[in-house]
């Protein structure tokens, strides 16, 4: 434990407190005497409020619990279920209606449509890549992955592969036909651009002269029009630049000196203090507050080495180009970011209140991580993140209108403290919790004058889902969640509510995670359906997934897809009430429960070991079929509170899932088997990990709304008293 320093009645441990005095604080006016007041004042004014919050979560759960031991729930007495859920004020009629008003949004949000990142702010080079993926070479991504057949002539080599990148080179051409078209022909026949005054010309194979269908969709072009090293483009709100240079290796190869496509892509960004990180204590909160600031003042470095040689990451500049009018223009050289603080229900003993109690985390988050966006605010940085001022802050795990509430009154206290405009702080709320679900219009509402985002995640949602109605029955296997009734329904909801609130040209309407980073051809094939959906976002693992999926919102407009969807019937509250109970009548073998067993094992260990022995909250972690999935924080909730409610309702028995948990550590010690800082779960099965995966399920049901924090933070904090 840290040596704490006593400020007002606040005791805050060193190195947290010194992070702020010595770093943060002089890069603004505000005095330490003033923040420090201010501070305590804020979590003297808000914590018992929080608690109260977080009381009521129970008091619901205990209602919906007592409710489930009284009465079977079937699809005959779904009004009556629907009416005891409005008497107790889980669910409220929402009829007045209205639209967002929030102002000063920056156009990665209000309209440009694009893939998101999220990535662990804990790990620097991480966050600055993630940064840096505003733009990706399409010919590395297609090159590098599996959208590219592996098969015979065109499987990667230790050499260049010529026929791979013949491969690469065709499919990118034909996204820019189908992009940016041309009069006539094709870009695969182009041989030659020509700028002149008020337009550029394609000179075809045939001697051909043709130009864009749409010559408003060229922009401009880098260096010189006689001689220029890039083109840039505009589709869809999204940019292309297509890179020449005529002596690089591969423009020697390209009949028009093409070296690379580059693509927007990363559009925006969230750094995540939350469900990808492991920040158990001081320590851990100032990595992750000082990378924050970093990023704000622009000035975040990271060196590694890399075949031996040391490579320093730092944010990318803006790109700069000239108008057909030779007038300059600036397009933005890094992905809009926001930050991801935590939830209401976590405490960190990195500050104690004037009782001794660890002070509520999110409360800490929002003041410090909006402390370290003041050089962002007042333009004193070097590279700016929001040019219009403002500090994006992802809110997660809310349940209800009450506590989105509490978070904007959380919000207007600290931008008082600071110093700073009303509003300025926006939000994006997390619809991954039932009770946020259902009463999604009256949580905007609350937030009308901040909101910037709205956001599905299967995940978290599928865990509250099992949580809620616990006592219910038991739920369908884990494997056939995506096919109920309930989060179909959900997923069109969210779009659909947030379409009616005006969120349109506002804020972002997003999808989540797609979580196998190694699967990009099946990701091609299946992501579409996002912006299909009517998204103007979705989630992906990498900067590589982003240039690739960027391509899905070239081809789909999703603006227009919104506009047609708003005259649509939404999905209905019926529908999103809908358990996912198994049949009575369906009769599962033991073969289909051991395997449903075993994939949940496997899936809580093989994250758990990482984050309780390594401290790694987000990591490609290979299922039980060997197959690398991005995990995070979210894919213990679902399964841990799969696998309780199925110990609770007789599917299986608490020794029929310890065996399970045993069998499957043998595994994944085997997959980590190439780690040597790695610690065996088997066959002691003493570890903190094994120790935490047991807990998470078999206390599964005890825990608040089925959230993992609590027992991870305990075994973590434990882990690092012991061995580190």
């Amino acid at each position: 434990m840290e040596n704490r320093i006593y400020q007002g009645n606040l005791k805050v441990e060193n190195s947290l407190f010194n992070l702020i005095n010595e770093e943060i604080l002089p890069t603004t006016t505000i005095s330490k005497e003033k923040f420090w007041a201010s501070f305590e004042n804020i979590i003297e004014e808000l914590t018992q409020e929080n608690k109260n919050l977080l009381e009521k979560r129970d008091t619901l759960q205990s209602l919906i619990d007592s409710w489930h031991q009284n009465n079977k729930y079937d699809a005959n007495n779904l009004v009556e279920y629907k009416n005891f859920l409005k008497q107790i004020g889980y669910l409220i009629e929402s009829n007045e209606s209205f639209e967002v008003e929030t102002l000063n949004v920056d156009e990665e949000i209000a309209i440009q449509a694009g893939p998101q990142l999220v990535v662990p702010v804990k790990n620097a080079r991480f966050a600055l890549n993630a940064a840096n993926a505003r733009w990706g070479s399409l010919y590395d991504a297609l090159y590098g992955t599996d959208v590219i057949s592996k098969e015979g002539d065109l499987a990667p080599t230790k050499e260049y592969n010529i026929k791979r990148g013949e491969a690469v080179v065709s499919y990118a051409k034909k996204f820019l036909d189908e992009s940016i078209p041309l009069e006539n022909g094709s870009f695969k026949d182009v041989k030659e651009f020509k700028i002149y005054e008020d337009t550029l010309q394609f000179i075809l194979t045939d001697n051909s002269t043709t130009n864009l269908i749409n010559k408003e969709k060229f922009l401009g072009y880098i260096s010189n029009k006689t001689n220029p090293k890039a083109l840039i483009f505009k589709n869809n709100n999204l940019h292309i630049q297509i890179l020449l240079d005529k002596q690089s290796f591969i423009g020697k190869l390209d009949i028009a000196g093409i070296k690379d496509i580059v693509l927007e892509s990363a559009v925006s960004t969230i750094m995540d203090c939350e469900d990808s990180i492991a920040a158990v204590d001081a320590l851990d909160k100032v990595e992750v507050y000082r990378n924050w600031f970093g990023l704000m003042k622009g000035d975040l470095e990271e060196s590694f080495l890399k075949d031996g040689k040391t490579i320093t990451r730092k944010l990318n500049d803006d790109i700069v180009y000239k108008s057909l009018d030779g007038k300059e223009k600036v397009l933005h050289g890094r992905s809009l970011l926001f930050v991801r603080n935590v939830g209401h229900l976590m405490t960190n003993p990195a500050i104690l209140d004037k009782n001794d109690e660890e002070v509520f985390e999110g409360i800490m988050d929002c003041m410090i991580t909006v402390l370290c966006s003041l050089v962002d605010i007042e333009q004193k940085n070097s590279k700016s993140n929001s040019r219009e001022k403002s500090v994006y802050i992802v809110k997660p795990k809310m349940h209800g209108p009450e506590e989105v509430a509490f978070a904007v009154k959380l919000f207007e206290k600290v931008e008082k403290a600071l110093n700073i405009p009303k509003n300025t702080i926006k939000i994006g709320i997390m619809d991954e919790e039932r009770r946020t679900t259902i009463n999604l219009k009256e949580c905007i509402k609350e937030a009308k004058q901040r909101v910037v985002f709205i956001n599905t995640g299967f995940l978290d949602r599928t865990g509250d889902e099992i949580h809620t109605s616990m006592l219910a029955g038991a739920f369908v296997a884990k494997t056939k969640m995506k096919e109920q009734t309930w989060i179909k329904a959900y997923e069109s909801w969210n779009v659909d509510i947030g379409l009616e609130c005006g969120l349109q040209g506002k804020a972002q309407i997003g999808k989540g995670m797609w979580a196998m980073p190694d699967e990009m051809a099946k990701m091609m094939t299946e992501k579409i359906s996002h912006p299909k959906s009517g998204a103007n976002t979705a989630w992906v693992p990498s900067p590589t997934a982003a240039v690739l999926h960027a391509m899905h919102y070239h081809k789909i407009n999703v603006f227009e897809i919104q506009n047609e969807l708003k005259n649509k019937k939404r999905a209905s509250i019926d529908e999103l009430l809908s358990l996912a109970l198994l049949d009575e009548n369906e009769i599962m073998s033991k073969d289909e429960i051991k395997k449903e067993l075993d994939n949940n094992a496997q899936s809580i260990l093989g994250y758990v070991v990482r984050w309780i022995d390594a401290g790694i909250g987000c990591s490609k972690v290979p299922d039980i079929n060997n197959i690398a999935l991005m995990e995070d924080r979210a894919t213990l909730r679902i399964s841990s509170q799969h696998l309780a409610n199925w110990i609770e309702h007789g599917i299986c028995t608490k020794d029929e899932v310890m065996d399970s948990l045993k069998n499957m550590a043998i595994i994944v010690d085997k997959q980590n088997e190439n780690d040597p800082s790695y610690i065996n779960m088997a066959p002691l099965y003493d570890g903190f990990a094994f120790k935490s995966a047991c807990d998470l399920v078999f206390k599964g049901k005890a825990q608040p709304s089925g959230y993992t924090e609590p027992l991870l933070h305990k075994y973590r904090q434990e882990f690092k008293l012991n061995n580190l």
